[in-house]
């Protein structure tokens, strides 16, 4: 049951995105086309899980032993770095038409906050491996949720007849902080 309240707190109740206001970036870039927003998604969500749970190995088993936590920021882009290269080059190869579609933001995973944040989180409160990779699932797939869900509403909003004063990136600001209320319900589930 813990667990699974973990994976949807990370998830819901603790976005990233609407509650910890982390990789609003990629939220904002990418989030015009439904396809482009879920490939970010997916593409954030694999970096975003398997760099926590490398930056969670890192640190139990060789910074903390050597003493050098004060390497932990710099060892953890290290290890972003690698996984969005990796993951970059996977996207190419398989699926060009994706790579075409994300563009610049691909590489910009690098540079996501939400991606450095869910791992610094995940060895300052020094969960175990288990609640790292339920945390780290859930927070990603939340990012994943909530950009897939804006693409959305913004393909709506460019149909609409919104005022001209509020076109573009102010109404989705408005959309977004209006998303994020929708979301807060979710901090009342016990």
């Amino acid at each position: 049951m813990d667990s699974w309240l973990v994976f949807l707190g990370a998830a819901f109740v603790n976005n990233v995105v609407l509650a910890k206001f982390l990789g609003l970036c990629p939220f904002m870039g990418v989030s015009k086309n439904i396809a482009s927003a879920l490939g970010m998604g997916l593409a954030t969500t694999f970096v975003i899980t398997v760099a926590a749970i490398a930056s969670w190995v890192i640190e139990r088993y060789v910074l903390v032993p050597l003493g050098i936590e004060v390497l932990r920021t710099i060892a953890f882009i290290v290890v972003i770095a690698s996984v969005v290269q990796f993951t970059e080059l996977y996207v190419q190869k398989n699926s060009p038409s994706m790579y075409q579609a994300l563009g610049v933001f691909l590489p910009l995973i690098t540079t996501n906050c939400a991606v450095l944040g869910v791992s610094l989180l995940v060895v300052q409160q020094k969960m175990s491996l288990l609640t790292s990779i339920l945390f780290s699932l859930g927070s990603s797939l939340g990012f994943t949720l909530v950009i897939v869900l804006f693409a959305g509403i913004r393909s709506q909003l460019s149909l609409s007849k919104v005022p001209e004063s509020i076109q573009g990136n102010p109404i989705a600001f408005i959309t977004a902080g209006v998303l994020s209320m929708a979301f807060m319900g979710f901090s009342g589930m016990a």
